[in-house]
């Protein structure tokens, strides 16, 4: 017999009326139940889906018990709960049988969607029931299948043990550990099985040989390359403009400068086809990613363009814009990282994967911030790839910062250098590291009437300082008041208008000038005057072009990374002797003076000598637009970083020197009667070898005889045979790893060659070694090629 007080009646009651908080709970049990079937049952058959993944094999089928019970104990709670609302019901009936009509209906009504309630439980419990036993059929066939297959290839899904492939199981072994690091694994279709592992390994990345029962038709072939397009110049930029875009103010700057360079460009190009004739020249797919913009660099020129800030890079990059799209080759240009990877075709993750696709492009040109962006997105693409890649880099990146092992052994490793790249693939603005490549930039080009104009239009006591910041002004005070008893003086200095510079009272400043503007004060001025810095700019060039003579301080000591804060952390030994080194060794008097600031005297008479010296606008060729076309044509056509090993290994000779002594018995020439090497550029009958003084770089003992380094002949030379030619006495000789060989050491009677190739360097001296030096003669105007490289 059951009692029940008032209180357990209003209990039954409360629970009664408050079903709508409770309908809300089992709601939430019905949708858990749903999510818990998807996660169950897609875990299971999504790789079996066709198509989704070419990886169709699992060696363990996890979560079949486990999902058989969850499922079992969902189904027995909502019976329990079925059950107690059941009991419920029927204790709140029995317990009021004299209750009036109107109660009765009232009761009626809470009990009514209570009723209702507790059928949608018992539905959903069968539902639950009947998906339990329908999942454990399927699983159990799953399992039956899946130990078929198991059973037939388990040895197959194993690494091999293959000498061809030393690294495979220890990728294996990381792959086990380490595949769920990066969602790129999983979009190439690893799961965590040894199959998925193996088929990644070798399909994917090359670490693993091929699977025998693979379907190799089903795995990735490089697409059929497309027919070779022959590059025909072109006149007009205005496409060119639409590819650069726009948004930044860079982009503007650079965009302005092309559309001023356009008809110079389109004339370059007319003179370049007559002189090329018939040449064939295939047009190149090219990225042009420049990285120093992109947000993720920071972009700290952009905002700085209006202010003052450095624009040599962006005229570097607008020349090379516009000579590659005027030697007709396709261009592709990026400005963003998302840009970058969506060319590169980089899978979502976080850069440890290939790339998705092969590679669509010939060349990459790009700068240190582009090559560290893509080094992070490519994953291993970057290794297989790099040969292509084009770093323009305005300081020169000397081999023994480049090579990484080295680098790091011996003192040289920085922020910037250890890429491992052939150093002929860094880019410089100017020639004054010949182990890189000289790209270079343009200064407008004048006819002789323009020539005329300027001269007749020049003042003969007018002076313009190199310098927009303020801050390069502070501390030359003396200079200034020297010059200001000569000349009258001339500014263009960045200031807000509530902040004027802080500059002497006696100097003219016209602000901040667009570059057309800046150009016409050029043309006016007698002197352009740097005061140390900014470094190699292309200014002084510029004003040289416009008739101006520029004078510049001497350092003494010379500029480096060892003593100077500017330098230091550039991958690069090179000592700079004045703030533009180009303009005093390739120019010189009377366009160029470099005399000791420190030295009143000296200052003063430079400027009395100047004042009395009349010169003409000058342009060396290889600054207009005639000579970077023709020299970046050279490059394309003939630069080929993935072609391999040197055509002489070391070590390596014919029975036949390709050496002469020259009649004066001070050095070798390649021999007359041996024909040059294919493919060897430049071509080796250029060569000339010296043995350099102690102390002395190849760099500089290539410059005292009028010709300039060339490492690429360096592998020639590398072996006894050069030493014998030139009469070196060795009483030994040794190969080894370091970036002053092929080198004689005295005492001793040592003979030292190179061991590793990215270490051949026309930098670099010590007083122990009289260094072995490649030299090669150049065409005039065009340090960058020699007579027969075109």
């Amino acid at each position: 017999m059951i009692t029940v007080n008032p209180d357990g009646k209003i209990m039954v009651r409360r629970c009664l009326v408050s079903l709508r908080p409770f309908r809300l709970f089992v709601l939430g049990i019905g949708f858990f139940t749903l999510c818990f079937l998807m996660t169950s049952l897609g875990g299971q058959f999504s790789a079996r889906r066709l198509g989704d993944s070419p990886f169709t094999i699992r060696t363990e089928v996890p979560g079949g018990p486990e999902s058989r019970g969850a499922l079992r104990k969902m189904s027995d709670l909502l019976e329990l709960m079925v059950k107690r609302m059941d009991m419920l019901a029927r204790l709140e009936n029995s317990s009021e049988p004299h209750h009036t009509a109107g109660v009765a209906h009232l009761a009626a009504d809470r009990l009514s969607p209570g009723a209702s309630l507790i059928e949608r439980i018992q539905a959903i419990a069968q539902n639950v029931s009947d998906i339990a036993v329908k999942v454990d059929q399927i699983l159990r066939h799953s399992l039956i299948l899946h130990s078929k297959v198991s059973e037939g290839r388990r040895d197959q899904c194993e690494a091999p043990s293959d000498p061809k492939f030393p690294d495979c199981s220890g990728k294996v072994e990381w792959m086990r550990a380490r595949w769920t690091s990066d969602p790129c694994y999983a979009f190439f279709g690893v799961d965590g099985t040894e199959c998925s592992f193996l088929i990644y390994l070798s399909e994917v990345e090359w670490f693993c040989p091929p699977l025998p029962w693979r379907n190799q038709t089903a795995a990735r072939t490089a697409p059929k390359s497309l027919p070779k397009v022959q590059a025909m110049f072109r006149s007009n930029l205005s496409h060119l403009l639409e590819l650069m875009g726009s948004g930044k103010e860079s982009l503007i700057f650079m965009k302005k400068r092309t559309r001023r360079f356009a008809a110079q460009w389109a004339k370059a190009a007319k003179d370049l086809a007559q002189k090329l004739g018939d040449v064939r020249r295939d047009q190149k797919q090219i990225l042009v990613h420049i990285g120093f913009l992109t947000e993720e660099s920071g972009d700290v020129f952009s905002p700085r363009v209006l202010k003052g800030g450095p624009l040599g890079e962006m005229v570097q990059w607008a020349d090379i814009l516009a000579a590659l799209y005027v030697l007709g080759h396709s261009l592709r240009i990026t400005v963003s990282l998302k840009e970058l990877q969506s060319n590169l075709g980089v899978p979502p993750g976080r850069g440890n994967c290939p790339l998705t696709v092969p590679l669509p492009f010939d060349l990459i040109y790009t700068d240190y911030h582009g090559l560290q962006q893509m080094k992070q997105h490519m994953g291993l693409s970057f290794k297989k790839y790099r040969c292509r890649i084009r770093v323009i880099d305005t300081f020169g990146t000397e081999p023994a910062y480049n090579h990484e092992e080295y680098a790091t052994l011996h003192g040289y490793r920085t922020n910037w250098g250890y890429w491992n790249l052939n150093p002929k693939q860094f880019m410089t603005m100017f020639p004054h590291t010949p182990d890189n490549s000289f790209m270079g930039f343009v200064s407008e080009e004048l006819n002789e009437t323009e020539k005329q104009l300027i001269k007749d239009g020049k003042a003969s006591n007018m002076a313009v300082v190199y310098g927009k910041e303020a801050s390069i002004w502070k501390g030359k005070e003396k200079f200034l008041a020297i010059l200001n008893k000569y000349m009258e003086i001339h500014g263009t200095v960045y200031y807000e208008s509530q902040r004027p510079p802080e500059v002497p009272a006696f100097v003219k400043n016209h602000g901040l000038l667009p570059q057309p503007e800046f150009q016409q004060l050029l043309r006016k001025a007698k002197l352009f005057i740097g005061f140390g810095f900014p470094y190699e700019g292309p200014a002084p060039l510029e004003a040289i072009a416009n008739g101006c003579i520029f004078l510049q301080s001497r350092f003494s000591p010379p500029h480096s990374s060892l003593n100077h804060e500017f330098f230091r952390g550039k991958p690069t030994s090179r000592e700079v002797f004045s703030q533009h080194p180009y303009a005093e060794n390739f120019i010189g008097k009377p366009h160029v003076w470099t005399v000791d600031y420190n030295n009143s005297d000296e200052f003063e008479a430079a400027i009395k000598a100047i004042m009395n010296t009349q010169v003409d606008p000058y342009l060396p060729y290889e600054y207009t637009c005639a000579g970077m076309l023709e020299r970046i044509h050279a490059y394309i056509q003939h630069q080929d970083f993935c072609a391999g090993p040197s055509p002489v290994p070391p070590g390596a000779r014919t029975s036949q020197s390709p050496f002469v002594l020259a009649p004066n018995a001070t050095h070798l020439e390649w021999a007359q009667n041996i024909s040059s090497v294919p493919g060897a550029w430049p071509p080796t009958h250029s060569l000339r070898a010296w043995l350099a003084a102690p102390g002395r770089a190849c760099t500089d003992a290539c410059l005292d005889h009028g010709l300039v380094c060339e490492p690429s002949f360096f592998p020639f030379l590398n072996g006894q045979d050069a030493f014998l030619k030139l009469k070196v006495p060795c009483d030994s000789t040794e190969w080894e790893m370091h970036h002053l060989y092929p080198a004689f050491a005295q005492p001793g009677q040592e003979c030292y060659l190179q061991k590793e190739p990215l270490l051949f360097s026309c930098a670099g001296a010590s007083t122990k070694y009289q260094r072995l030096c490649p030299c090669r003669d150049f065409r005039k105007g065009q340090v960058a090629l020699c007579q027969g490289c075109l």
